[in-house]
């Protein structure tokens, strides 16, 4: 059985568009960037994914949404959050 990526990968095999829309939308957006963080936590265990997992995790995360909506559209992944 292969072993899983969590949500992080599960978010990085969508397609752009999908990406996109997923932290167009408020609510959805802080949903998607709390499992997006935690599951890129998970796997890698670094200071700072935990760092950025905590600020999303805390309403100051919607904020931090926006920052990642941008960020996709330059480099294609979410900031200090690689899968």
């Amino acid at each position: 059985m292969a072993k899983s990526k969590g949500f992080a990968g599960w978010f990085y095999k969508q397609s752009f568009l999908i990406q996109l829309i997923l932290l167009l939308i408020p609510g959805v957006n802080w949903v998607v960037e709390i499992l997006v963080r935690w599951s890129a936590y998970l796997k890698t265990k670094s200071l700072i994914t935990l760092v950025f997992a905590i600020l999303v995790t805390i309403p100051s995360g919607i904020v931090i949404g926006w920052l990642d909506l941008v960020w996709l559209l330059l480099f294609r992944h979410l900031l200090f959050a690689k899968a």
